[in-house]
């Protein structure tokens, strides 16, 4: 077989093989960056000796061997020198009551607008229909659903612009009542 030949052979060898080979080494290592180093690096170890890995029809398992090889040596050699956060550590934890409140928040401030106002904002953002649909339904032009959503946004912005205090827990009662 040719060099030319060879070549050929491998990179349809990569084509093929890459996901499986990066799924293994990401199990390995437990990073996506490194994972990918160290497919790399096994496959360029392999290229190297490619045509002896071909005649002995295992090129798979040679790839493998290599990786976890490399991986081992990579583990002896690299101590990390940083301590990954946990997950937890790195995001804040989601605080269910604070989106529960917030919400509570908007529809009071959905149910401050003007009844025609409070229509366009539902079915746009709630319900998720075009202009031109919100238009149909409520029997209006799309130049009015577009000042409409404008002018309720620009309320609601306002609304939620205030400081917390100014939204009352007695004031979001008699709201809700």
């Amino acid at each position: 077989m040719s060099r030319h030949e060879d070549d050929e052979e491998f990179r349809l060898f990569v084509q093929r093989q890459w996901g499986s080979l990066l799924r293994t080494a990401y199990l390995l290592t437990g990073d996506r960056g490194t994972a990918e180093d160290l497919t790399q690096s096994a496959l360029e170890k392999t290229h190297r000796r490619w045509g002896r890995v071909l005649r002995r029809d295992a090129p798979e398992v040679y790839v493998r061997r290599a990786m976890v090889n490399t991986a081992i040596s990579w583990r002896r050699r690299r101590r990390p020198l940083e301590v990954p956060l946990l997950t937890s550590d790195s995001q804040p934890a989601h605080d269910a009551y604070v989106q529960v409140e917030q919400r509570q928040l908007l529809l009071a401030a959905l149910r401050r607008l003007p009844p025609r106002t409070q229509a366009v904002l539902v079915l746009r953002y709630f319900e998720d229909l075009s202009e031109a649909d919100t238009a149909k339904v409520l029997g209006c032009s799309v130049g009015a659903v577009k000042s409409q959503a404008s002018r309720g946004l620009a309320r609601l912005r306002s609304d939620f612009a205030a400081p917390p205090a100014a939204q009352s827990p007695v004031r979001l009662e008699e709201e809700l009542a």
